[in-house]
């Protein structure tokens, strides 16, 4: 008997050439919850084939008909999405209860959004210097989009990865992280439930080198991808070997400012929900504290009390803050960046143990060097770094004394100041009077420096993963 595998490729689902597998486990205490095919360049180039042959249809059909399949797909959602996925992202990612189902809720608003998407694919024309002549510039798919996509947020971010190229007419391969490819698997088979053409969207699931394959292939036209600089890195290079479109939303090293006309506590408060969300596994989180020294002491004493404080418990109880690391390599990253910080001079105010399987308590670290680990790198774990500073211009300093620039926020009181200090904090998006880790269907989501290329999000995707076509014609007879 053939077995049934978890590839989906030409709307079927299938397995391995080859047959290889993985297995799939729980990061909050290595149980077993699965096996995924790893596919190969061959199953690669099968998803591949069938994405070619299903877009020019996709492509062909009227914006209205592309619009209610993606709203089908949010209603879906809407309706079963907290029975389909919920206990998957939970399982999977080591997501807690609640930020599992702000993904579901999420996942069916990006569909919503990526369908209005579909009637805003606008052209224009241009006065054309000879005589008789007119001239306009249209927009159309790149074609076949290959997305990979991270684990920390494995229902949402794939959702926005793929929703907006589809809503441009173009197909999708789709290669998730290998931490979380169960749920790929149940989003990708509502398409066919839903009556999507075959082959509009394929999965093909697997390990670095199953997404080097996606990344490498000769009929991909565009590639999407969120995750890690290094790996991004290569991604891009895989892109510029071929000249493809190419759009990478990287790491970040995020700070928050912090400045001494705001409530102490309630400075606390905003620092905490942005540092320690998902165990600081979210690359938009704010992992550097710039406060001023007139609020120094206060609003210090105040995070490390509220980040002591914070409830690790079971991943389905509403109260807990967060759960464990992802792997043991995070985990252990994690430690190497707090024992680097400490090394060299930098003061641990609280945290810097392990719990449970893979947890690691909320800790925050004071003035490590600007040279540490901490400081420099993407650290992807509940840890923030805080260093202080005299004025509005040693904290511009210091919240852009990084390669990253994915995100910033900026707490005071002072309207001015605020947005003197927005313009000048060099990252894709500053956020004033809340922490660093927003994020909008519409907003353009992407980085400066390290942290990227291109925007993610409403139009902004959608204008990236078309071509800009001039036509001109001669009206003489």
């Amino acid at each position: 008997m053939t077995r049934a595998g978890t590839l989906i490729i030409g709307g079927e689902r299938q397995a391995t050439c080859h047959g290889d597998t993985f297995a799939v486990c729980a990061p909050v205490d290595g149980r077993h919850l699965g096996v995924a095919d790893h596919g190969d360049a061959t199953d690669v180039d099968r998803a591949v084939v069938a994405a070619n042959a299903a877009q020019p249809g996709w492509w062909a059909t009227a914006p209205a008909q592309r619009e209610r399949l993606l709203l089908t797909l949010a209603d879906v959602i809407d309706r079963e999405g907290d029975a389909r996925f919920v206990d998957l992202i939970i399982d999977e990612s080591g997501s807690t209860i609640a930020k599992a189902r702000a993904e579901v809720r999420y996942a069916a608003d990006l569909f919503r959004a990526a369908a209005g998407e579909t009637r805003r694919i606008y052209g224009e024309t241009f006065p054309n210097d000879a005589a008789g002549r007119v001239s306009m510039v249209v927009r159309e798919p790149v074609g076949t989009v290959g997305v990979i996509s991270p684990f920390n947020a494995p229902l949402v971010l794939l959702v926005k990865m793929l929703a907006f190229p589809l809503a441009a007419g173009n197909s999708v391969v789709v290669k998730p992280s290998e931490e979380t490819p169960l749920t790929a698997h149940a989003l990708v088979s509502l398409f066919a439930e839903v009556g999507a053409p075959p082959g509009l969207c394929n999965l093909v699931t697997g390990m670095a080198d199953t997404g080097a394959a996606l990344a490498s292939h000769r009929d991909v036209h565009g590639l999407v991808f969120t995750g890690s600089t290094a790996v991004g890195r290569a991604v891009g290079h895989a892109a510029a070997e071929r000249t493809c479109r190419v759009q990478l939303e990287l790491g970040g090293n995020n700070p928050i400012v912090v400045f001494d006309d705001v409530d102490p506590a309630r400075a606390a408060e905003v620092v905490c929900a942005g540092a320690f969300a998902h165990a600081g596994q979210i690359c938009m989180a704010n992992s550097r504290l710039v406060v001023t020294r007139a609020a120094a002491d206060a609003v210090v004493d105040e995070l490390r009390r509220q980040a002591a404080a914070l409830h690790l418990g079971d991943l389905r109880d509403d109260a807990t803050a967060y759960g464990p690391l992802i792997n043991d390599a995070a985990l252990a990253k994690v430690e190497a960046h707090v024992r680097d910080a400490v090394s060299g001079g930098g003061t641990l105010l609280t945290g810097g143990e392990r719990f449970g399987v893979r947890g690691y308590r909320p800790t925050v670290v004071l003035e490590p060097g600007r040279d540490s680990l901490l400081w420099c790198s993407e650290t992807f774990g509940p840890v923030i770094a805080v260093t202080i500073v005299d004025d509005e211009q040693q904290a511009i300093a210091a919240a852009n004394d990084s390669s990253y620039g994915l995100s910033a926020a900026v707490l005071t009181t002072d309207g001015a100041r605020a947005m003197r200090v927005a313009r000048a904090i060099r990252a894709g998006s500053v956020h004033i009077g809340m922490h660093a880790f927003q994020t909008n269907s519409m907003a353009p989501i992407g980085g400066f420096g390290s942290s990227g290329i291109g925007r993610s999000g409403g139009h902004y995707s959608t204008l990236e993963l078309t071509e800009t076509k001039w036509i001109s014609m001669e009206l003489q007879a």
